[in-house]
């Protein structure tokens, strides 16, 4: 199982109970964005989103099934069809580079692969995003 998250994020994923909480949560994230201090969920995530899947995400990845339009080959090479170069932007903008994947990964083997590869990458980006962004807030929150 591949996986992008950072060791840091990692870490504050197994301290913060706000992951706890998403675990919880199975209502669409869209309707409390602002509420939250979330920016947009980009157009290539699925628009009903919840924080549930977000915390599957962050603790397994696309690949371990919490995000399966990002790993069903037909979906991702739609998404990145559609979308591809807003994806691999938003991949260039979080990393200052696009990471090439490894010769021996089905993405290195396979446009389909490929498609899933970086659309993983991004959604597991964005979710970690999503997490540092409520983890932040509530640290103001409690000191506030």
């Amino acid at each position: 199982m591949t996986t992008f998250l950072t060791e840091e994020v990692k870490s504050k994923w197994a301290k913060a109970s706000t992951l706890d909480a998403l675990w919880n949560d199975d209502e669409p994230i869209k309707p409390r964005m602002a509420q939250w201090d979330i920016d947009a969920i980009p157009a290539w995530i699925d628009q009903n989103i919840t924080p549930y899947d977000i915390a599957g995400i962050c603790q397994g990845g696309c690949s371990s099934g919490a995000y399966m339009p990002a790993v069903t080959y037909w979906q991702a090479l739609e998404t990145m069809g559609t979308h591809g170069d807003e994806i691999l932007g938003y991949i260039e903008n979080a990393l200052g580079e696009v990471p090439a994947p490894s010769a021996t990964t089905p993405a290195g083997q396979s446009w389909s692969g490929l498609a899933c590869y970086y659309l993983s990458y991004a959604v597991e980006l964005w979710a970690q995003s999503v997490v540092e962004a409520l983890m932040d807030r509530r640290e103001k929150v409690g000191t506030e």
